[in-house]
């Protein structure tokens, strides 16, 4: 007894002895737990719980130490921890933090490591401090033992046994069959990976469907609530539908045979028909126009508006422009064709002994000349004007009259004769045939006639100097 008071004496003196001397300055010896000396800087981090740490304890970076707990504080509920860092020791702004046991029975730590879910970015200064977010602790040993106690007493391991036993006599001589449903699970599982993103898209989707569902409650209540009266009818009218649906296939039974027996003869009429809506479409626009003045035959269909009671108002007009006259007369009654040329030409067949077997050169045709709102006679009716072609001596174009050659570019007022075929209203007869693309220029052109009337008076020489034009 005497011998171990003696023993427990000396202990105590010995704590005391080692209270009294207090710890090294960290400035100068090294710290407990390992951690470096020197000059270093500063990082709080922020635990949800700190276990049993305390200060002084190290700081480690893939279980060497770099530096030491200085400070451990409370922000409401959260726990700040101040570690003090070795200068020369570089890691990354997102770099993570977590509680860590030495051994089962060990002390607590600070381990300080790289993001593992996203790649390392920025350095970690003095006065940086690490979020709750990327702070953890490590489990406890009591937790450990609490959670295997609970599996182990009421957690269902015996009915675990019950399944592997119940497993092993349900897979017992099925094992290539088992094997194969493993196979297509994993194919099946491997094509769901494949298709995450569409799945988790569709997921997106389905969620804002059924945001908007849900926004709209209101109105789809009322939707269904407004069908129930329509389908209150629709059960009353059950027996009708149904006789209904079912006279309808017999219709469409009753349609088929006679379109079956009718084939033939309806095949037959269309083909009939068909020359009929040829002709019809050929006629294009003028059957509507012949049916309208059908109803008005002989007169036109304006007629109606001219009808009063019994009587019919009817108006005339008369262009009885003397050079219009003549032009037209000139123009019925010259010779259809090309205009002789100056030189002739030789006939197959025939030849003329006093000219050296040429024919004799036909004098060319010559007519009076008209007035110069007429069109010239001296020019070709109906003939073709070969590229190049130059009016024949005596037959002078009126001022500023000149044909445009295809390409060249027409003065305003120029007319371009359409498919080459000269209109009336141009010195030109009507009918003569242009090389394609020529223009006349407006000199060519023709006084537009007016058709009015002046009412003077005169006799014939005043009808062949100019009309009865003032």
């Amino acid at each position: 007894m005497k011998r171990a008071g003696r023993h427990l004496a000396a202990m105590l003196a010995g704590t005391l002895l080692v209270g009294g001397c207090g710890l090294p300055d960290v400035a100068g010896l090294p710290l407990p737990g390992g951690a470096p000396s020197g000059d270093g800087y500063h990082v709080t981090a922020e635990f949800a719980d700190v276990l049993d740490l305390v200060p002084q304890a190290a700081v480690k970076v893939d279980d060497v130490t770099v530096g030491s707990v200085e400070k451990i504080s409370l922000s409401g509920w959260t726990a700040r921890v101040r570690l003090r860092i070795a200068r020369d020791v570089r890691l990354p702004a997102n770099a993570t933090a977590a509680v860590r046991q030495t051994s089962l029975l060990g002390e607590k730590y600070v381990a300080l490591d790289p993001p593992a879910t996203e790649p390392p970015r920025g350095r970690l200064t003095d006065g940086a401090v690490v979020p709750l977010a990327r702070t953890r602790r490590a489990a406890e040993v009591e937790e450990v033992l609490v959670a295997l106690g609970m599996l182990l007493n009421g957690g269902g391991l015996a009915q675990l046994k019950t399944i592997n036993e119940e497993l092993a006599k349900a897979l017992d001589g099925r094992e290539p069959e088992a094997k194969d449903a493993l196979h297509q699970l994993d194919t099946f599982v491997g094509g769901l990976d494949q298709q995450k993103a569409d799945i988790v898209r569709a997921v997106d989707s389905l969620d804002r469907l059924t945001g908007q569902l849900s926004r709209q409650r209101d109105v789809i209540g009322t939707a269904l609530g407004s069908l129930a009266p329509g389908l209150t009818v629709l059960e009353d009218q059950r027996e009708q539908l149904t006789l209904a649906l079912t006279a309808l296939g017999e219709l469409g039974r009753v349609g088929t045979q006679v379109v079956d027996q009718s084939r033939d003869d309806t095949l037959a009429s269309l083909r009939a028909v068909q020359p009929i809506l040829e002709q019809l479409v050929k006629a294009g626009d003028a059957l509507p126009k012949s049916l309208d003045f059908m109803l008005t035959f002989p007169f036109p269909p304006n007629i109606t508006g001219a009808i009063v009671g019994d009587f019919v108002n009817l108006g005339a007009t008369a262009d009885l422009d003397a050079p219009t006259i003549l032009s037209n007369l000139l123009v019925a009654t010259a010779p259809a064709g090309p205009a002789p040329a100056a030189t002739g030409g030789a006939q197959p067949g025939k030849s003329n002994p006093g000219t050296g077997g040429k024919s004799p050169t036909k004098p060319p045709v010559t007519t009076p000349p008209l007035p110069g709102v007429l069109p010239l006679p001296c020019l070709p009716v109906g003939g073709v004007l070969p590229p190049g072609w130059q009016p024949p001596s005596g037959c002078d174009l009126p001022k500023g009259c000149t044909l445009l050659p295809p390409g060249s570019v027409a003065p305003p007022g120029s007319l371009l004769p359409p498919g080459g075929i000269v209109p009336p209203g141009t010195v030109f007869p009507p009918g003569t045939v242009l090389p394609p693309g020529t223009a006349l220029s407006p000199g060519c052109l023709l006084p537009p006639a007016t058709g009015a009337v002046t009412g003077r008076q005169g006799g014939l020489p005043d009808v062949l100097g100019g009309g009865l034009l003032p």
